[in-house]
């Protein structure tokens, strides 16, 4: 409340454009010196640990409890996380219990936060457009979650042009409302996004930076007060994100930061009873949570993705190149990677299996575009491989092997590129199919091939998957796209679904809705639709003014 009121201040007595180039200024200071940093990236070590803290009611603390994290390329203990326990969540319960049903700002209350907001959306922006901030992050999320550099770097550029559709009065434009005319004069309703007050937002490890980042700022956009619990084994990019947004003039108290276990989560969450929880992880969690918080939730779980190549064999590198993106990029630990392709049989007698051999073996831990699989053992994943090889008809197409030469702990995956073939009729069998379609969260998808004919069984397969996330037809043949396109998509109900010749699964820029569909607990991420739909509900006010009708009496009791 006090730095909203020391900006109130600084708004009235600063001439805009003196106001503007203070913000240019003090972001420029910002840049040499990052002063928002309290790590250097290049430095964390075993020998040099970084510290990652909590942040509560406005104060950074640490704890009686540190998690060491190991890293993930050499299995040094190079971050110690102070994580809250079950005994220390009453500061956050209280913290939440501070903000009231109607948030920190609505339509009638303190309607200047979205101004501000506004302009902390400007800073960042400007901020994570400066080489040496973008760096940072790029470094600091190549260390705790490797990938290559530029697929890190492509996350700092979704976060900023994010940030750059919300500067200014973009904000509020969220908050819009409608007026429908009333039965008589004096009467119009008016329908208003409210938002829900206390919220958390509980995000994974694969995305360290975008995925909390944008639904921080989403929840904050439409008023509401947010805990935010990151996997710690990444917690200190948004760490570092929060404390940079503080430089930009986030109000400290507006966000709470928590680093805990599941078990000390859920423990703040039945406590805190918050309004609502956005999460974004595993299926087997958010059913869980979805029971526990009584269906006060909003998901973006699981996705067993799905690619259709459709009749036309063209553009064959092109396509081959796709595919080994959206398969192997970041190690498949995309939610939106893609899990299963299934190839029309022209494209069995193109070179297209042959060169996604070749793209994948190209792939190398040197410049991390494979690297540790933060989730899966090399043993758990090989272990799934064997099983899928036991089916009848099934072969490996390449990969298959763990990785050597290298020093990554144990508790991590660490295997090449895989792709695994399985007839289409053997998939669909009531014996086979929960195997094949199994998420694995790492460099592994299964490949089966149909004619003709069998497109409906292929409707079948996608029909009885339940994570419905990323999906792409892939095809610029008219009679398919005519014919067939209509079906595929009228069939299934993947939230975000590519299609035409350069469709894909991955790849979620800050243009368009990513999220599932067919679950009313599904949440989007990105989009005004997106905030709207996940941190805010709809209120209706009728305005009644009058005046009475001339002649009025009291009617008969109905």
């Amino acid at each position: 409340m006090h730095r909203l009121q020391a900006y109130r201040e600084m708004r009235a007595r600063v001439p805009q454009k003196a106001f503007s180039w203070l913000a240019s200024f003090n972001s420029s200071r910002c840049i040499h010196s990052l002063p928002f940093a309290t790590v250097n990236v290049e430095e964390i070590s075993g020998s040099q640990p970084a510290e990652v803290h909590n942040l509560v009611q406005g104060k950074w603390t640490g704890s009686s409890k540190w998690n060491t994290i190991l890293d993930p390329l050499n299995g040094e203990s190079f971050i110690k996380v102070a994580e809250i326990d079950e005994t220390g969540i009453q500061p956050f319960v209280e913290s939440l219990s501070k903000c009231p049903k109607h948030g920190l700002h609505n339509p009638f209350k303190e309607p200047e936060r979205y101004l501000m907001l506004g302009d902390v959306s400007v800073r960042a922006a400007h901020m994570l457009s400066q080489p040496k901030v973008s760096n940072f992050f790029t470094r600091l999320i190549q260390r705790v979650s490797p990938k290559s550099y530029q697929q890190a770097l492509g996350e700092v550029f979704v976060t900023r042009k994010f940030l750059e559709n919300f500067c200014g009065d973009q904000v509020r434009f969220l908050a819009r409302s409608f007026a429908v005319p009333g039965n008589h004069l004096g009467q119009q309703s008016h329908g208003f996004r409210w938002p829900y007050g206390p919220v958390t937002i509980i995000t994974p490890f694969n995305f360290p930076l975008e995925i909390p980042l944008l639904q921080l700022m989403g929840a904050l956009y439409m008023g509401n007060k947010p805990v935010l619990k990151v996997d710690s084994k990444v917690s200190i990019v948004m760490e570092q994100m929060i404390r940079l947004l503080h430089d930009c003039g986030l109000p400290v108290e507006d966000v709470d930061f928590i680093n805990a276990d599941g078990k000390t989560m859920n423990k703040l969450l039945l406590e805190a009873n918050p309004r609502m929880t956005l999460f974004t992880g595993s299926s087997r969690v958010a059913d869980k949570l979805a029971v526990d918080l009584k269906g006060r939730i909003k998901l973006e779980d699981a996705g067993f993705d799905w690619k259709i190549l459709g009749p036309d064999v063209k553009e064959v590198d092109y396509i081959a190149w796709v595919c080994d993106q959206d398969a192997y990029a970041c190690s498949g630990q995309k939610c939106s990677a893609q899990s299963m392709l299934f190839m029309h049989e022209n494209w069995s007698k193109s070179s297209l299996l042959r060169q996604m051999n070749d793209l994948a073996a190209r792939r190398k831990l040197e410049d991390l575009t494979v690297g540790p699989v933060l989730t899966v053992t090399t043993e758990a994943m090989l272990e799934h491989m064997n099983k899928l090889l036991q089916i009848p008809g099934s072969k490996l197409l390449f990969g298959g092997k763990a990785l050597e030469n290298h020093s990554i702990p144990p508790i991590y995956g660490a295997i090449k590129p895989t792709a695994v073939f399985v007839p289409l009729e053997e998939i669909l069998k009531d014996s086979n199919y929960e195997l094949v379609t199994r998420e694995l969260f790492g460099p592994f998808q299964v490949v089966t091939e149909y004619k003709d004919n069998q497109l409906p069984m292929v409707l079948d397969a996608v029909e009885r998957m339940h994570a419905h996330l990323t999906a792409a037809v892939v095809s610029n043949n008219q009679l398919f796209l005519q014919a067939r396109l209509a079906e595929v998509i009228g069939k299934s109900v993947n939230g975000t679904t590519y299609a035409g010749l350069r469709a894909r699964t991955t790849g979620a820029p800050q243009n368009h809705w990513f999220g599932p569909a067919g679950d009313p607990r599904g949440a989007g991420i990105g989009t005004p639709e997106a905030i709207k739909l996940v941190w805010s509900c709809h209120r209706e006010i009728i305005y009644d003014f009058g005046p009475l009708p001339k002649k009025w009496e009291t009617p008969a009791s109905t």
